[in-house]
């Protein structure tokens, strides 16, 4: 079974859990729900490298996927599921910062 970790405020997140909503070979968590789902995946947060990007632009790292054998990617296409917007990162200069609408936004 795969996990997804989000919130359903995050909209990146409700686009993935429509996609998947009914499929038990996913098993979606809602990390505000209660504070053991935040703190498990604010363990995984912490050790996988799969988010040191998205630590480095000031992101949460949601949704994000744990696979059957452990892998853990936050790319919606690894699971076969669309994505939703651009996470195209484009910087800039040196002053600004990376978003995920492929826009940057001054410091």
């Amino acid at each position: 079974m795969i996990k997804i970790y989000g919130m359903p405020t995050c909209p990146y997140c409700a686009y993935v859990d429509e996609q998947v909503k009914g499929d038990k070979r996913f098993k979606v968590i809602d990390i505000g729900e209660n504070v053991r789902y935040m703190g498990a995946f604010m363990r995984l947060r912490d050790k996988s490298a799969a988010f040191d990007h998205s630590k480095e632009i000031g992101d949460i790292g949601i949704p994000a996927f744990v696979l059957e054998d452990g892998t853990v990617t936050l790319k919606p296409a690894k699971n076969m599921l669309r994505c939703r917007g651009t996470f195209v990162l484009q910087p800039r200069d040196n002053r600004d910062f990376w978003h995920k609408t492929g826009t940057s936004q001054r410091i």
